[in-house]
């Protein structure tokens, strides 16, 4: 029976003693560090960047790897993690489970419950978005509500990976898939669920970065179907990420508190990006927004009956939507990159368009350069005729210029 830590943990082999572990470097920031004692089989300690230190057992138990947490350094006294070591190796060489026991005794969650957990204990204290984690859930992984957290394969991650790949695109599969994985390393974290991460491993799809937007020609056959919409609901939302650019998630969980109609602006609390965000409204949106407001009951923006309280994905409106102003290929998320695409082609600069989409990453915001096309266009034309002038194909005098 392997009794190390996996080779990929280990940094070293110590012994353990107070001033040993007292003067264990910090791993780079994000990044955690694992040592091994060398007198106690399957006894080790964490390290993170922040330099929290927690004693663990590694070993494995009927061919599965099993961590067991043993409490933080210097709580936990040295000496205590080396006799619980010794009495989990003990427990294991008469062929039983220690954590199988500890999860039995304790309540082991299914995984709605870990959600649940997880949304209110980890991501709104910590200021992290919930609306994306939320859309996830909700049509992806609240099938396995009831699902006990290791009743949960390697496998069965696998399978849905690739059946949301197919029904719902390869994107999307990435984004659930890494909801899933960042829930359950938290349960471990928390104690919740021991060994690996069943979500580990899965190769996820490659994707292809998309430059579609709204063009020209399209803009006028969008907006007139838009207008013959006969849901309110959905018909504002549509303006609405059109006309902020705001991502769809954020959107859809509008609440009437981040809204400033006075000031004409939209504070969202938390984006991608985990920061704050301040959307400044145009007179149209201000006028959208103050007409539902006069009508409306509910804390949010765009409401429904179902359990978000919230609108979440419109897909069956957003498919008529579009088959009545006969497009093609239109995702609602690109309407976020149609603002900043006719931002382009007005002449605003990229750090302009960055500041109106909330990128932090300029690198993020160099698309709208490629898809405007005028000034491409401008710099042809002007070669073009640089060039032909010079071999005398063109007079030099010749003002006139042929529309492309």
């Amino acid at each position: 029976m392997d009794l190390k830590l996996p080779r990929h943990w280990v940094m070293a082999v110590i012994n353990f003693t107070k001033k040993a572990l007292d003067e264990l470097p910090l791993p780079p920031d994000g990044k955690r560090a694992f040592y091994r004692d060398s007198a106690i089989p399957g006894l080790g300690i964490r390290v993170t960047s922040k330099g929290v230190k927690t004693f663990i057992v590694y070993r494995k138990v009927e061919g599965k790897p099993q961590r067991t947490t043993l409490g933080r350094y210097p709580a936990t006294k040295i000496l205590h993690a080396k006799k619980k070591a010794e009495q989990i190796n003990s427990q294991i060489a008469a062929g039983k489970n220690p954590n199988a026991e500890k999860r039995r005794a304790r309540g082991e969650p299914t995984l709605g419950e870990l959600y649940a957990r997880y949304r209110d204990d980890y991501l709104v204290p910590h200021g992290k978005r919930t609306a994306l984690a939320e859309t996830h859930y909700q049509l992806h992984l609240k099938r396995w509500k009831g699902k006990k957290l290791s009743e949960i394969e390697p496998a069965d991650v696998k399978a849905l990976h690739a059946r949301i790949g197919r029904t719902a695109g390869k994107p999307m599969a990435n984004r659930v898939h890494q909801t899933l994985r960042a829930m359950l390393n938290w349960a471990i974290e928390e104690e919740l669920l021991e060994g690996s991460n069943p979500a580990k491993g899965v190769r996820r799809f490659t994707e292809r970065s998309r430059e579609r937007f709204l063009q020209p020609d399209e803009m006028p056959r969008f907006l007139e179907a838009l207008a013959r919409e006969t849901n309110p609901t959905f018909r504002d939302f549509v303006l609405i990420a059109l006309l902020t650019g705001a991502r769809r998630a954020n959107a859809q969980a509008m609440r009437w508190e981040e809204v400033h109609l006075e000031r004409a602006t939209w504070e969202i609390p938390v984006t991608k990006t985990g920061d704050r965000h301040t959307v400044p409204l145009s007179p149209e949106a201000v006028t959208i927004l103050r007409h539902r407001k006069e009508h409306s009951t509910s804390d949010w923006v765009f409401p429904s009956h179902g359990e978000s309280g919230h609108l979440v994905e419109p897909k069956r409106a957003w498919k008529v939507l579009l088959e009545r102003a006969e497009i093609q290929d239109l995702r609602i998320h690109d309407l976020r990159r149609t603002l900043g695409s006719w931002q382009a082609a007005d002449g605003a600069s990229l750090s302009i368009i960055g500041k109106t989409l909330g990128h932090k990453n300029v690198s993020t915001t160099a698309i709208y350069a490629r898809l405007n096309l005028d000034p491409v266009r401008q710099a042809v034309n002007s070669a073009t005729r640089a060039m032909l002038t010079a071999g005398g194909f063109v007079d030099e005098t010749a003002t006139e210029e042929v529309e492309p």
